[in-house]
C-alpha cells in the first residue's frame, strides 16, 4: 500500500436495521485525494441475501437514523455553507428533504418513539460570533472572557461561548416542496415578508444556559429527550456526569442522575419498559480516568447499578443497542473488539469474535449486523443470524488489490517476566529488512488486528514494523492500564524495548543493526523518551507529542486533568517523567512533526521540544501542518496526509535506507 491508496480505505458507520430486519442502512467514509476530504454516502442492504447500494449522493452523508417505522431515514449532509444538516429521505430512496437549518451544524440527533418529530444537539453561538453576524470578522469579534479551567476543545476550539443545546423539529414529509414559506392572502404594508428557508418546520429550543449538551435519546414514551449537560468548572475539573430528562413539551427538565453517582457517562440507551441503560465508569474523585473500566450500568431507584464487571470487560469502545431484556455492547480485548449481549443480571453471550474490530452494530428481527474492521479490510458489513455471521459486502477489495501484508501476531517474554503482546509486519523476501518500532498513542488505546495504513505504507516501502501493547494500554484488564499511573518511562518503556529486541531474536529477516522509532501522541511521548535512554536508533519521528508536562496544564484541553493523574503535580514528578527534562541526553537525529490547531498536545510541545535540540546539536527537523488538529493521521485533509507519508519516507529514506 502506498501514500496515495488511502483512498481505498472506506470505512463503514454504525448500521441501523428495520425493527423486522429485513433491510439495513449504514453510511461509508473514504478520503479522496482530489477533493481534498473525506467523501461518503448511504447504502442500504436488502436482507437476508442482498448486496449493497448506495441510496444517497451526497458528497459527505453520514449516520443515517431509521424511523421507527422503518419507512423514512434521517441522515447529515452539508448545507450550502458545508455545516451538516438533518435530511430526511424515504426509505426506498429518492430527494432528501432538509430537516434543520443550525447555524453551526448539527452534532447528533435521534428520532421520535411516533417517528413524528427528531431532536437534535446543536451549538448556539454568542450573538456577534463565529459567522452570526453577517460581515463581521471572527478578527474583529470581541475580547472572550474566560473563568472557568476550560476554555476550548481539540477540532473545535473555544467552548463558552458556543454551548450545545437540545432542540426539536417536526419531521418533514419526504414527498414535500423543499421549500416552504406560510401563505398570507393579505398582508399589512409595514410587515416584512416571511423569509423563504430550505427546512419545513421551526425548531424549538428546549434547553439553555452556559452548559452544553452530549447525546439525545428518547424516553421510551417519547415524552422526554435523555442528555448529558457538561458545564465548564470554575476552580477543578471534574469528570462526574449528571443525566438529565429535558421534557418535548418544554415543561423543563428533571435530573435523572446527579454528580453523586459518581459515574462519568459514554452513552445511553432506553428500554421499551422505560429502563435506562449507560455505558459508564467510576471516576473516584472526580479526575481518576485512567483504564476507567467502562460497563454496563442501569438506572434504577434514583441510582445506577453497575451490571459488568470493570475488570474482565472493558466496554470504553463505545456503542449501546437495546436487545430485547438485553443489551448489545462492544468490548476491546487483545487488539480486538468483539460484540457482547448483557443480560440484566450481568449473563455475557459472545454475539461475534474473532479477528474483528467491532465499530457498530444494530439488531431487529432476530438479525444482528455489525460494522466492523478487519486484518484485510478497513470496513465492512457483516450480519449474524442463527450464531453465524456472513460478510455482506466488499469495500476492501481495492485496498488488498494494492498490496497488504498481513502482521504476525506475536507475544514476547519481558525482562521481568512480563508478557508483551504485539504484532511484526514485514515485506516479501528474506531480508534482513531496517525495523521501525511503531508506539501508539493514549496510553490508554491499543494497536489492533485491523488494516492499519501506518505500517501498511512503511512495509510496502521496503521496512519491517514491530508494534505492540505495553503496560499502559487499553483491551488487557484494569491493572495493565493503570500500571504506568505517575510511572510513565518506566514498564512502558521496558515493554517496547523488550518487544522489539524479542521480534529481531526471533525473526532473522530483522536487522538489528538497523532500527528506527516512531510515535504520535502519547507515542510521541514514548519515543522521545525512548531516543533520551537508548541510543540505537538511526532515527527517531516524535508526532504530536506529549512532550511538556508543565506547560500541558496550562494549554491542552485535556491539561486540567491529563497530566496530574499521569504524571502527578509535584515538580519532582513531573521531572521524573518529562521528556523535556532529559531532552540533553538525545542524540538520535529526529523528525518533530505537529499540526498548527492541536489542541489536545498543543503546537508548543513540539516547538520547544525541537528548539532544545537545535540548541544542544542534535540533528532535528520540524514540520508543521497548517489547519489540521490533534486527528492528522486519522480524518486530516487527504492531502495532508499523503504529505505525511511522503515527508515519512523520505525521513526514514535518508537516516534509515532500504537496502
Amino acid at each position: 500500500m502506498k501514500a496515495n491508496d488511502i483512498e481505498t480505505l472506506v470505512s463503514v458507520g454504525r448500521p441501523e436495521i428495520a425493527a423486522d430486519g429485513s433491510f439495513v442502512v449504514f453510511a461509508t467514509s473514504r478520503p479522496d485525494i482530489a477533493a481534498n476530504r473525506n467523501v461518503g454516502q448511504v447504502w442500504r442492504v436488502d436482507l437476508p441475501g442482498g448486496a449493497p447500494r448506495r441510496l444517497t449522493r451526497g458528497t459527505a452523508d453520514s449516520a443515517p437514523k431509521l424511523a421507527p417505522d422503518a419507512s423514512r431515514i434521517a441522515f447529515l449532509r452539508g448545507d450550502a455553507k458545508g455545516k451538516p444538516q438533518v435530511h430526511v429521505v424515504a426509505a426506498a430512496g429518492g430527494e432528501p428533504v432538509q430537516a434543520t437549518d443550525a447555524v453551526l451544524g448539527v452534532e447528533d440527533f435521534a428520532w421520535s418513539p411516533d417517528g413524528a418529530t427528531i431532536a437534535f444537539i446543536a451549538r448556539v453561538p454568542e450573538k456577534g460570533r463565529y459567522g452570526s453576524v453577517e460581515g463581521l470578522d471572527a478578527a474583529a469579534e470581541a475580547p472572550r472572557h474566560i473563568t472557568g479551567v476550560r476554555w476550548h476543545a481539540n477540532g473545535l476550539g473555544y467552548l463558552g461561548d458556543r454551548p450545545a443545546h437540545v432542540f426539536v423539529i417536526a419531521v418533514p414529509e419526504v414527498d414535500a416542496e423543499p421549500f416552504y414559506e406560510p401563505a398570507a392572502a393579505v398582508r399589512p404594508d409595514d410587515e416584512t415578508p416571511p423569509k423563504k428557508t430550505l427546512v419545513a418546520a421551526e425548531a424549538r429550543q428546549l434547553t439553555e444556559g452556559a452548559a452544553s449538551h452530549g447525546g439525545v435519546v428518547f424516553t421510551a414514551d417519547g415524552s422526554e429527550v435523555l442528555t448529558v449537560p457538561d458545564e465548564i468548572e470554575r476552580d477543578r475539573r471534574d469528570l462526574r456526569d449528571r443525566l438529565v430528562a429535558v421534557a418535548v413539551d418544554g415543561a423543563g427538565q428533571r435530573e435523572v442522575l446527579g454528580t453523586d453517582s459518581g459515574i462519568a457517562i459514554y452513552e445511553a440507551a432506553a428500554a421499551a419498559d422505560g429502563t435506562i441503560a449507560l455505558l459508564a465508569h467510576e471516576v473516584g474523585d472526580g479526575v481518576d480516568f485512567i483504564a476507567p473500566g467502562v460497563g454496563l450500568w442501569l438506572v434504577e431507584d434514583g441510582g445506577a447499578r453497575r451490571v459488568t464487571d470493570a475488570d474482565a470487560l472493558n466496554l470504553g469502545e463505545g456503542h449501546l443497542r437495546v436487545d430485547g431484556e438485553g443489551f448489545l455492547v462492544q468490548d476491546a480485548q487483545r487488539g480486538r473488539v468483539r460484540l457482547l449481549r448483557i443480560a440484566r443480571d450481568g449473563a455475557v453471550t459472545e454475539v461475534l469474535g474473532g479477528d474483528v474490530e467491532v465499530v457498530g452494530h444494530a439488531t431487529g428481527g432476530g438479525r444482528v449486523v455489525a460494522a466492523v474492521s478487519l486484518p484485510d479490510s478497513f470496513g465492512e458489513l457483516v450480519l449474524v443470524e442463527d450464531g453465524a455471521a456472513r460478510t455482506l459486502s466488499s469495500f476492501g477489495a481495492r485496498a488488498a488489490a494494492s498490496g497488504i501484508v498481513l502482521p504476525r501476531e506475536l507475544t514476547v517474554t519481558g525482562r521481568d517476566g512480563y508478557p508483551v503482546h504485539g504484532w511484526i509486519a514485514t515485506p516479501e523476501g528474506e531480508g534482513p529488512f531496517p525495523v521501525i518500532l511503531q508506539i501508539h498513542g493514549g496510553p490508554f488505546a491499543s494497536y489492533g488486528v485491523h488494516l492499519f495504513d501506518e505500517t501498511q505504507v512503511l512495509v510496502d516501502a521496503g521496512y519491517a514494523v514491530v508494534y505492540s501493547n505495553p503496560r499502559g494500554s487499553a483491551g488487557y484488564g484494569r491493572a495493565h492500564g493503570r500500571s504506568i499511573r505517575q510511572q510513565m518511562g518506566t514498564v512502558d518503556f521496558a515493554d517496547v524495548i523488550d518487544f522489539l529486541e524479542g521480534a529481531i531474536t526471533g525473526d532473522a529477516r530483522l536487522d538489528g543493526e538497523r532500527v528506527g522509532v516512531q510515535g504520535g501522541s502519547y507515542g510521541g511521548y514514548l519515543t522521545a523518551w525512548v531516543i533520551a535512554h537508548d541510543h540505537r536508533f538511526a532515527g527517531a519521528i516524535v508526532e504530536r507529542g506529549f512532550l511538556e508536562p508543565l506547560s500541558f496544564q496550562g494549554t491542552s484541553d485535556i491539561g486540567s486533568f491529563f497530566g496530574d493523574e499521569y504524571v502527578g503535580v509535584s515538580a519532582e514528578d513531573i521531572a521524573r517523567q518529562s521528556p523535556m527534562a532529559v531532552v540533553g541526553q538525545v542524540t538520535t537525529p529526529t523528525l518533530v512533526m505537529h499540526s498548527e490547531l492541536d489542541f489536545r498536545c498543543p503546537l508548543e510541545q513540539a516547538t520547544r521540544y525541537y528548539a532544545a535540540l537545535k540548541r544542544q546539536g542534535t540533528e532535528a527537523e520540524l514540520l508543521v501542518f497548517p489547519g489540521e488538529n490533534h486527528e492528522l493521521t486519522r480524518s486530516g485533509q487527504p492531502r495532508h496526509r499523503v504529505q505525511r507519508f511522503d515527508a515519512v519516507l523520505d525521513w526514514w529514506s535518508r537516516h534509515l535506507p532500504v537496502g
